[in-house]
This record gives C-alpha cells, sequence and structure tokens, in this order.
C-alpha cells in the first residue's frame, strides 16, 4: 500500500526556492499535489523554477521575487499567499549560507547580515504563518540549517553561531503552538551538491592549494555512504516531516547527512 502523505492541496510555503534545496523542496511537495508558494531574491531563475513546477506536476505556483531579511515584504507575501490560496499551511523556511570565514576574518556587518538572513528570517515567516495554521488547527513549520547546528563545521563559524539560534526557535515554537495542531521541525543538511558546495570547495581548494574535485571526492569518504547527499533527498526528509505520517513528531532536528554527524 502506498504511504499516504495527506499534502493533497495544501498550501506550500517554500523560501529560497529558485534554486538547490529549496527547488528541490518545491518539487518535492508539487508532487504530492499541494499549491505552492515559492520566493527568492532572483526573479529570474525563481521564474523559471516556477514556470517548470507549473508544466511538471500541473499544481498551482505562486511566485514573488523578494528578499527575506525584510520582514514587510515576508509579511505582504504571506498576506497574499493566503488570499490567493486560503491558507497557508505548511512553511519551510530557507536562506542562502553565509560567506566562509574564520571567527577573526568576519566583520561585525557580516554578524548582523547573517543573524538577519539565517535567524531574523525564520522569526518573520512564523509570525506570519503562525495565526493562519491557528485557525485551521494545523500546520507545518519546517527550517532548514545545517548539520553545523549539531557539528560545527571548521571556516563556518557564521553559520555555525547563527543557525543554532534557529534550532531554540524551533524547539519554542514547537512547545508553545503544540496545543493549535502546529508541529515545528529543523533540517540539517550535511554535504549536498548544491551551489553552495561548489563555492565552499572554492574557497578551501583555494586556501589549501588543493585541486576542487579532490577535495569533494576526499569530503565524500569522509561520509559513511561515501557521496555527497542529492538535494532532493533533503526534501524527501522534509515531505515527510510536512505529511501526516509525521503527526507525533515536532521539536526535532533532523540530520540528513549520510551518517556525517560523529555524536550519539
Amino acid at each position: 500500500m502506498a504511504m499516504e502523505t495527506g499534502l493533497k492541496n495544501r498550501v506550500a510555503i517554500v523560501a529560497g526556492s529558485s534554486h538547490g534545496i529549496g527547488r528541490a523542496t518545491a518539487e518535492a511537495f508539487a508532487a504530492e499535489g499541494c499549491r505552492i508558494a515559492m520566493c527568492a531574491r532572483n526573479g529570474e531563475t525563481l521564474r523559471t523554477a516556477a514556470e517548470n513546477i507549473k508544466r511538471q506536476y500541473g499544481v498551482e505556483v505562486f511566485a514573488q521575487p523578494f528578499d527575506v531579511t525584510d520582514a514587510d515584504s515576508v509579511k505582504r507575501f504571506v498576506q497574499e499567499v493566503a488570499e490567493r490560496f486560503g491558507s497557508a499551511d505548511i512553511c519551510v523556511t530557507n536562506a542562502g549560507g553565509p560567506p566562509v570565514k574564520g571567527f577573526l576574518d568576519a566583520t561585525l556587518e557580516e554578524w548582523r547580515k547573517a543573524v538577519d538572513q539565517n535567524f531574523l528570517s525564520a522569526v518573520y515567516f512564523a509570525r506570519e504563518v503562525i495565526p493562519h495554521m491557528q485557525r485551521k488547527q494545523w500546520g507545518r513549520i519546517i527550517t532548514i540549517t545545517s548539520i553545523a547546528v549539531k557539528q560545527p563545521v571548521s571556516g563556518l563559524v557564521l553559520s555555525n553561531s547563527v543557525r543554532c539560534g534557529v534550532v531554540g526557535l524551533v524547539k519554542s515554537l514547537a512547545n508553545e503552538f503544540g496545543k493549535d495542531g502546529i508541529l515545528v521541525n529543523n533540517v540539517g543538511p550535511g554535504l549536498t551538491a548544491t551551489e553552495r558546495l561548489t563555492h565552499l570547495a572554492k574557497a578551501r581548494s583555494a586556501s589549501l592549494g588543493k585541486n576542487e574535485d579532490d577535495l569533494l571526492a576526499e569530503w565524500a569518504a569522509e561520509i559513511p555512504l561515501k557521496r555527497i547527499g542529492k538535494p532532493r533527498e533533503i526534501a524527501d526528509a522534509i515531505v515527510w516531516l510536512a505529511s501526516e505520517r509525521a503527526s507525533f513528531v515536532t521539536g526535532q532536528t533532523l540530520l540528513v547527512d549520510g551518517g556525517a554527524y560523529k555524536g550519539l
């Protein structure tokens, strides 16, 4: 028997969905028959992604370009989604990671930007979607962070620090809004084949004087599954958390990392 997700016709907001894990997540929800609301900074790549998803899955797609660090833009977007689709059932928060930096190289401006981009953006979305979810007594908020929330990644001090705040937020929201039927969880991808990984490999290979491909092969060798993850594999975990099959799971961080996390 097929595993029914119960997601058909649900409204799924996916932030940062023009490419990478965000786009794969929008596609995975579309495959379940959800109505999709997408946003990203780059209007052109966003439009292309939205058109492809609409064509491939035959679902309603609403896409709007804006910056998730702008609280007013997030507010307007969620309002428009709710007006257009009648609800905001699922919200996946996601934003590009901060630059590769050692602690003493990171400027205070970069710290502030990392907080805005990777922490406050999740706060803005949660503030806007929770009232809609309370009305229906059903909701799913899923944040995308990183394996770094359990095991810091060298050279990513901004990400290591700021993303842990998101986990505190997730746990707090799960506790406060469980009574309203709202489940709040976090997904922490390990090394995944995205543009960000390419940037990371470029930066690392330059500082270590190594070939990028060799470096990626070394990283893959350190993962128990001996390979880099695919964006769709992260997306499938997110869809499961949003589904009726995960109805008693909240306040959790699910690492999708091929076993890379060394802790218990």
